[in-house]
């Protein structure tokens, strides 16, 4: 707990480096380009394409109808864009992600190391194609598992539970691989997950929820429309600032891990082992009875 902790105070205190809100730029502008672009291209066909689907359910349809009979008719043209919104924003969210990762993450864990570690030995257990392999597997499986999760989204609790759940083990897996691709070997990163799951999954998943806030922007950039255009790269800088503490909480935690667990062993991995010598106890010569003491 001690661990989980100091970790997360020094992240907080990290983020506010300039060097932090620097490096925060780049893929905030990435993100804004391509949210832009793909939004400029695509908004209206899947704005008509869900409104479209909308009229021809039938039971969507009737629950227009007495939405508007009730005087709540203002709520009917928000419904497609909300609908696009929630559909596109886990997508959103694990493009952030892995721009943060592959962009944002080294130099962050090389900050904690260079300010914290300088002493801990580099002995690279992961490499960048590696680490590339590592994040695009896990985000497959996060995307899939969302959609698998998709109906039970509709029992009121669960879909404020389930999509930071998902999200929160995929930051697990993609940062706690970032924080120690470089420093530790592969038995040591593999020891350390296994010591430490159930924390690294705690700050993944405390990142997760953390993720999930920008979505109020989102549904704001729908109901205030003279705004969208602020909004949104707000929006995907909350995202960008919640993936690069998250990396700075991973890196605290997962690099003070690693000294501890060197720590723990005096003999170095692959040094000689050198036996000291036994020594040989003579037992004391026992006078014969002919013999003088």
């Amino acid at each position: 707990m001690h661990l989980f902790l100091d970790s997360f105070w020094r992240a907080v205190g990290y983020c506010m480096r300039p060097r932090v809100i620097a490096l925060s730029f780049l893929p905030l502008v990435l993100m804004v380009a391509l949210s832009l672009g793909l939004g400029y291209l695509y908004w209206e066909p899947a704005l008509d394409a869900v409104r479209a689907w909308l009229e021809s359910t039938s039971t969507i349809k009737t629950l227009l109808d007495w939405l508007e009979g009730i005087g709540a008719g203002g709520l009917k043209p928000a419904l497609a864009p909300l609908l696009v919104i929630f559909a596109v924003t886990p997508l959103i969210v694990v493009m952030s992600l892995l721009v943060v990762a592959l962009l944002m993450a080294p130099a962050l864990v090389a900050l904690v190391a260079e300010r914290r570690f300088p002493k801990l030995e580099r002995r690279r257990g992961g490499s960048w194609a590696s680490a590339l392999f590592w994040s695009l597997g896990s985000a497959l499986l996060a995307l899939v598992a969302l959609v698998v999760s998709i109906p039970l989204w509709l029992v009121p609790p669960l879909i404020l539970i389930l999509p930071p759940l998902i999200w929160g083990w995929l930051t697990y897996r993609v940062m706690a691989y970032d924080a120690l691709a470089e420093h530790a070997s592969r038995d040591e990163r593999v020891e350390i997950f296994r010591r430490h799951r159930g924390w690294l999954l705690g700050i993944g998943v405390v990142a997760g929820f953390l993720g999930a806030a920008p979505s109020l922007f989102w549904a704001s950039a729908v109901l205030f429309a003279v705004g969208f255009v602020i909004l949104v790269p707000v929006a995907i800088w909350v995202y960008t600032w919640v993936f690069a503490f998250s990396s700075l909480w991973f890196a605290h935690f997962c690099l003070a891990a690693l000294q501890v667990l060197r720590a723990e062993s005096d003999v170095p991995p692959g040094a000689p082992v050198v036996m000291s010598p036994v020594p040989v106890v003579t037992p004391p010569a026992t006078a014969l009875p002919h013999e003088k003491p």
